[in-house]
């Protein structure tokens, strides 16, 4: 049994200040990792561009970031179970940098591809393990008004994200390298702030094992479906032996991974607590909520570029509705749960808010008046600031304190899945609409297909100018048609969510002595 653990839920050795002065650190170092993929999303068409890199390529430097940082986060949150989580969180940020830096070196678009999949390992780790120290450190019912703070650094990070982007992107002495260059001094920061604050219990365990057979085969299996999703359709056909090739090896790598998964000391994804109902509905909520909003909003910086016309900067300032309405809604949401004590009717309405707004946008065009694209936004980021962190702090409060890490990675393992499935098949319709649009516009126009010889159609600068009118409308106007699938992807996060039974926030932070008894090892302090 571990005392000190249960002093410190039970008493509350943390005050409010040690708690801020904690969070300081760990927010800072969830605004590094969110600003540096955010500042990514307006720079993208001018990074891919003058990489003369193709629409699967853009995609896909978004995937394999959220790829491997889906299939390293159980991992993280597992290691955060038996180890430090404090010196986890620091070696995840090292990563992250070092994945940064990497990045921007890259000289062809399959290099940043690479980087960016390293870069996606730290990026796992921060996301989960930040939510894992707050929830070592702060109960369930006192954490909806500390998720205000959470939310805030997230909408700060997305927000300043794409406008530093831009920025960076249109100041000709810097370029877009320095989007990723950038992250690393205010990194370096981070890790001495937590190294002064962030002091949590470390339980020390014995015979420990890492399911990594799990977490590879999980890994495999996305990754072989990801893959025939990207190319289907493009490099060959919906029926052919490739398609039955890839989409069979995918679920069998994955039918293999729950049968490890039931058989595994450790494993990186406990069943016992998937089949809870709580966690198995929040489980469902969060790859629709993930799939929509990754899927749907990774999409508009390229839409206000390439559709538009805008520059990096002014599409950032643009994606402001949807930041501002996370902000808000999380930060309102939060307090008002910590005043009740109740969250399913937050989640429920979030749900419903997201689905309005994704339906809201599924009409637009390159035409498409700006104040109702902004409203649309709102409605999207609202919807996500009530319901994204509020699952995972409802499958926190269903867990004891010794499962806190592998309950709250397996949540954002989900999310971080349901974004990766919907970034990719967004972005192969996208891709695919966008080509036959382009193609039939240059047949109708009198052009031969491939008029722009080896020039990428995200390289605007370098097309005839009849030609990039029909590219700026051919991706104008598919995007609607993103939106359209984001929302009804959505729908499914509204039925999760109703099946929702009435859930009461406890006020400690582990669940009860019977929860703390089973800690037969020791608890240190660092």
């Amino acid at each position: 049994m571990s005392a000190p653990t249960t002093t410190r839920a039970e008493h509350g050795a943390m005050s409010h200040r040690e708690i801020l002065e904690a969070l300081s650190g760990l927010l800072l170092v969830l605004f590094v990792a969110m600003s540096s993929a955010t500042i990514v999303s307006t720079a993208l068409p001018k990074i891919i561009g003058s990489l003369n890199g193709s629409q699967t390529q853009y995609t896909w430097v978004v995937t394999a970031t959220l790829l491997t940082a889906t299939a390293t986060t159980p991992i993280w949150g597992k290691l955060s179970d038996l180890y430090s989580k404090k010196a986890l969180v620091q070696v995840s940020i090292i990563v992250f940098v070092l994945g940064s830096i990497v990045a921007g070196f890259s000289q062809t678009a399959g290099q940043l591809i690479a980087a960016r999949a390293f870069q996606g390992i730290g990026m796992g780790g921060v996301q989960a393990l930040v939510q894992v120290a707050i929830a070592a450190m702060i109960p369930p019912r006192e954490r909806g008004r500390y998720n205000g703070y959470l939310g805030g650094v997230l909408a700060l990070a997305t927000v300043g994200g794409p406008l530093l982007g831009g920025v960076i992107v249109d100041t000709s002495w810097l370029g877009w390298r320095w989007c990723f260059f950038i992250g690393a001094p205010v990194a370096i920061v981070a890790l001495i702030v937590l190294q002064r604050t962030l002091h949590l219990p470390v339980i020390r365990r014995e015979n420990v094992k890492i399911d990594y057979a799990g977490a590879t085969l999980i890994a495999a299996g996305v990754s072989v479906l990801l893959v025939w999703v990207s190319f289907v359709d493009s490099s060959f056909d919906w029926v052919s032996w490739q398609t039955f090739a890839m989409v069979g090896a995918g679920l069998a790598l994955l039918a293999i991974a729950v049968w490890v998964e039931a058989r595994a000391v450790e494993p990186v994804v406990p069943l016992q607590i998937v089949k809870q109902r709580t966690t198995a509905l929040a489980i469902l909520a969060s790859l629709a909520v993930g799939m929509a909003m990754y899927g749907g909003s990774v999409f508009l910086g390229q839409y206000y570029q390439i559709g538009r016309g805008y520059s990096p900067t002014e599409a950032g300032l643009l994606t402001i509705p949807l930041m501002a309405g996370m902000l808000v809604s999380s930060t309102i949401s939060g307090r008002l749960i910590t005043k009740s004590g109740r969250i399913k009717p937050y989640i429920v309405a979030g749900t419903i808010v997201l689905v309005a707004g994704f339906a809201m946008l599924s009409v637009m065009d390159h035409e498409t008046a700006l104040w109702y694209i902004g409203v649309g936004m709102a409605l999207v980021g609202i919807g996500v600031g009530m319901s994204m962190q509020n699952l995972v702090l409802a499958v926190q409060n269903s867990v004891s304190l010794r499962d806190i890490g592998a309950a709250s990675s397996t949540i954002a393992f989900f999310r971080s899945l349901g974004g990766t499935i919907g970034v990719s098949v967004l972005g192969a319709v996208l891709a695919h609409r966008v080509t036959d649009s382009i193609t039939k516009q240059l047949a109708a126009a009198g052009v031969p297909a491939g008029g722009g010889g080896k020039t990428s159609s995200l390289n605007l600068a370098e097309l005839p100018a009849a030609v990039q009118h029909m590219v700026r409308a051919a991706y104008g106007d598919a995007t609607g048609h993103i939106f359209l699938i984001s929302a009804g992807i959505a729908v499914v996060g509204v039925i999760a969510s109703l099946l929702f039974k009435q859930i009461t926030l406890r006020s400690t932070i582990d669940l009860g002595k019977t929860a703390q008894a089973s800690e037969k090892a020791p608890a240190l302090t660092k």
